[in-house]
């Protein structure tokens, strides 16, 4: 007998809204059908009024483990994720002791498998000068390089050209890239830290790691992507000019130099700096009203290929510190999907474009093996949503270790009800089933 029956769901995947069914057995998809099912399984969901849809993957977050764990850890972030419905992520290297050779990956994958609820893959570093250890990893295992090309959390600056050059160069793994140019960036802190002191207003943010800085370091990749043939990733583009740099839709399994936004940069405007402060401060920033538009635009039409969130916990006392002191970064995983959904309740993205960005999307530009899709043969990585439960984002129900998220005080039109993976219900209402089903994800590359 089969192990989970989910029927009457609203199913969306692949581009297609139907009523249906699906089978589960051995943790694997077995049948995806249109219509009522008309026999039994050991455990059936009656999902009438609900949505189903194949788990989100997140291909940006930092769960904060080794090394940092009093902001977040692997199974508390998982968790959070579980109940956001991801049912896979990929986590990178910033942490203590950095990600850049193959011990620390190892270690990372061990935490994971001991304590992570969904799936899991995690990012080597790139540095200055550790090209042999990037070119040990193993693609059939390993999400991808991260390369920070302007600065961030965890100081992992990639500056060197010639380092540059040989990484674009002989890299065989898809190759993460933070870009805003670092010389942009000190330049204008110099200059508003002469006109302000320590007291920078935070919606200074995206003056200081501006739209110039993101375009100069973001075309610098592209072209080197371009001369070296190098499987470029741009990561959280925040700017409508940056857009101009990546070719619209084409096949994701194959195409050579591909994008994403977050979640933040979709949501919040250089306008909402004045109420949330450092609690929107990210790297890069949010920038301006067009550039939020602009970038949704481009989710629509293809020209964006994923949805992400860079998830980022930080304590909140460390975000009520100066400009220059307050890290940048904020929790997500647990209230992405849910985002996404509300801006399709406001009319501005399709549920079927929601799918395709968070779930299908990032599963072909990573080559994830066998999910992102509600397929037969495939692992059972899925998510039921309520799309007509209101709720409001409150401290009693964040799931973050940080204790805080953007959204608080947000009234959202819906809730994951349910999330499975690999098979077994990870998170349903409110419940979570503390048998860590998580797996590591393998690539087909």
């Amino acid at each position: 007998m089969p192990d989970l029956l989910i029927k009457n769901a609203t199913i969306v995947n692949e581009g297609l809204k139907f009523k249906g069914f699906v089978l589960i057995k051995d943790q694997k998809i077995v049948l995806v059908r249109e219509g009522a099912a008309n026999f039994d399984a050991e455990n059936t969901i009656d999902a009438e009024n609900l949505l189903l849809i194949p788990g989100v993957i997140d291909d940006q977050v930092h769960f904060r483990e080794p090394g940092l764990t009093h902001k977040g850890t692997i199974y508390s972030e998982s968790r959070a994720a579980a109940a956001g419905g991801i049912t896979s992520y990929m986590e990178m290297p910033n942490t203590i002791p950095q990600t850049t050779n193959q011990q620390a990956l190892s270690e990372k994958f061990k935490i994971a498998e001991r304590d992570s609820l969904v799936n899991f893959s995690f990012y080597i570093g790139a540095t200055n000068d550790n090209l042999s250890e990037l070119l040990k990893t193993n693609p059939e295992k390993v999400c991808g390089a991260k390369l920070f090309m302007g600065s961030s959390t965890g100081n992992m600056l990639v500056d060197n050209k010639e380092s540059l050059l040989n990484i674009f160069s002989n890299i065989h793994i898809p190759l993460a890239v933070h870009c805003e140019d670092e010389g942009i960036i000190r330049a204008n802190m110099d200059k508003f830290r002469a006109d302000f002191g320590e007291e920078i207003p935070f919606s200074c943010h995206p003056l200081i790691r501006s739209a110039e800085a993101c375009y100069k370091s973001s075309s610098q990749a592209v072209e080197m992507a371009t001369k070296f043939g190098t499987r470029l990733h741009v990561i959280h583009l925040s700017t409508s000019r940056e857009l101009a740099l990546f070719k619209a839709g084409g096949n994701l399994k194959s195409k050579k130099i591909t994008n994403e936004v977050c979640i933040h940069h979709l949501w919040f405007n250089d306008t909402d700096y004045k109420k949330h402060g450092a609690f929107i401060k990210w790297n890069p920033a949010i920038k301006t009203a067009n550039d939020q538009t602009s970038l949704l635009e481009a989710v629509n039409n293809d020209t964006i290929d994923i949805i992400a969130t860079d998830h980022s916990p930080h304590l909140f006392s460390e975000k009520q510190n100066t400009y220059f002191k307050a890290p940048s970064g904020g929790p997500l995983v647990q209230h992405s999907l849910i985002a996404m959904i509300e801006l399709y309740h406001m009319g501005k993205i399709s549920l079927e474009k929601i799918v395709d960005k968070m779930c299908h999307s990032p599963a072909d530009v990573f080559s994830v093996s066998k999910r992102g899709y509600l397929r037969e043969g495939y692992w059972a990585d899925m998510v039921l949503v309520d799309l007509r439960n209101k709720w409001k984002v409150e401290k009693s129900n964040l799931l973050y270790k940080c204790g805080w998220s953007p959204f608080q005080g947000v009234k959202f039109h819906s809730n994951v009800h349910t999330t499975i993976v690999n098979g077994s219900v990870a998170y349903s209402e409110g419940v979570f089933a503390e048998g860590k089903p998580g797996m590591a994800l393998t690539f087909e590359r």
